[in-house]
């Protein structure tokens, strides 16, 4: 809980720095906002470690498919990535740039899924096959 504390706290800071910069600068308002959401990211990081080692141990005690949790894994944090970009591009004006990662970001999710589509395929194969 402090952990959010401390995101809240630096957005917060982040957004009066902002409010106040942006009326005279805008390039350095920018950098201030790629800054907070960085400083955000890496806090975000401490409190998605726990998150991590639990799906692990689950991973463990269920016999899990490794390579399918770490896709699960990839895919929330390449949305979570490609979502801050885009919306970065889009408070920087350039609504274009922002629309085409939100693009690639969906592709590269779709692609980065394709084996556990696999994978289900071959579930329902096998179960229609024993019907």
């Amino acid at each position: 809980m402090s952990t959010f504390l401390k995101a809240v706290a630096i957005a917060l800071t982040g957004l009066v720095l902002w409010l106040c910069l942006n009326k005279y600068n805008k390039d350095m308002s920018l950098l201030l906002t790629i800054s907070v959401c960085v400083a955000l990211l890496i806090t975000a990081l401490a409190v998605l470690k726990p998150v991590v080692n639990f799906f692990w141990k689950l991973q463990e005690l269920g016999s899990l498919d490794k390579d399918l949790l770490q896709i699960v894994l990839k895919t929330v944090g390449i949305g979570f990535l490609g979502d801050m970009c885009s919306d970065l591009c889009k408070d920087a004006g350039n609504t274009s740039m922002c629309k085409a990662l939100q693009v690639t970001t969906t592709i590269t999710i779709l692609w980065l899924s394709l084996p556990v589509f696999e994978k289900m395929l071959t579930l329902l194969e096998n179960i229609l096959g024993t019907v």
